[in-house]
């Protein structure tokens, strides 16, 4: 019951954002040096972040900074007691602070176009963001103990998925690292769950892409997906992949 009211209120929180961080870019190109987010996984303007990074394709790693946790302690130290997000760009060699900052930042650095408007709206944005983030009763914000592992993890997800949303909502909570791969929806025939896809024909995704190499290791594109170096774990779903990070991580 707890596991069905859990991805209940995570698809509402999907619901009161439109949706938005589903649909990704069809280009593949990753930036040469990875992204780096300073991220509160229950933070609104976070959220705005997360979505678009989702919407262009791009991978980052997560540098969670839950309220009361290590990492946001340091990280307000190294930046002038700044608040999440953060995006460090070692492309551009930059810095930057604040969703409407990033989201701009983003779009022109890799799209070369000025941010949508709809991407920029700050009050339509601000209200749907932290109503997502009262649906789900501030999780991913608090910082829980845990023990902390050599390498980051690595998650297979998008924005939107109220699948994955708990697993990010935990790998926060325990400020564990993560490398997020962002596996957004990019055809008509990637919609729906991963064994109901919205076509009639065998499912196929767009040749060269992420999705098309998760699906000829996998066999399917489904996520969250967590693969943890530390211990060499494989899981797919949610409510094994949280047992796994409490077992492993939390103290």
């Amino acid at each position: 019951m707890k596991d069905l009211l859990d991805i209940a209120t995570s698809t509402l929180a999907s619901s009161c954002r439109f949706w938005n961080g589903t649909v990704a870019s069809k280009n593949v190109a990753q930036p040469e040096k990875m992204l780096i987010l300073f991220d509160q996984e229950g933070c609104s303007e976070c959220r705005l972040v997360r979505e678009v990074l989702t919407e262009l394709n791009l991978n980052v790693i997560v540098a969670p900074c839950p309220i009361g946790g290590q990492n946001l302690s340091k990280f307000k130290s190294a930046f002038n007691d700044v608040n999440p997000p953060m995006l460090v760009d070692l492309n551009s060699q930059s810095a930057i602070k604040g969703a409407e900052e990033i989201v701009c930042h983003l779009f022109q650095q890799y799209k070369g176009i000025e941010a949508p408007k709809g991407f920029v709206c700050r009050l339509k944005n601000s209200l749907t963001s932290k109503l997502a983030t009262g649906v789900r009763l501030g999780a991913g914000l608090k910082a829980k103990r845990s023990q902390q592992p050599e390498q980051p993890l690595i998650l297979y997800s998008f924005e939107s998925s109220p699948f994955s949303r708990p697993v990010r909502e935990c790998l926060c909570e325990l400020e564990l690292t993560y490398i997020l791969i962002n596996l957004g929806k990019q055809q008509l025939s990637d919609m729906g769950a991963a064994n109901f896809r919205w076509t009639i024909k065998t499912y196929t995704p767009l040749p060269n892409t992420k999705r098309d190499d998760f699906f000829k290791l996998h066999g399917k594109v489904q996520v969250p997906y967590l693969l943890d170096p530390n211990t060499g774990a494989e899981l797919f779903e949610s409510k094994d992949i949280l047992r796994y990070l409490q077992q492993t991580y939390a103290l």
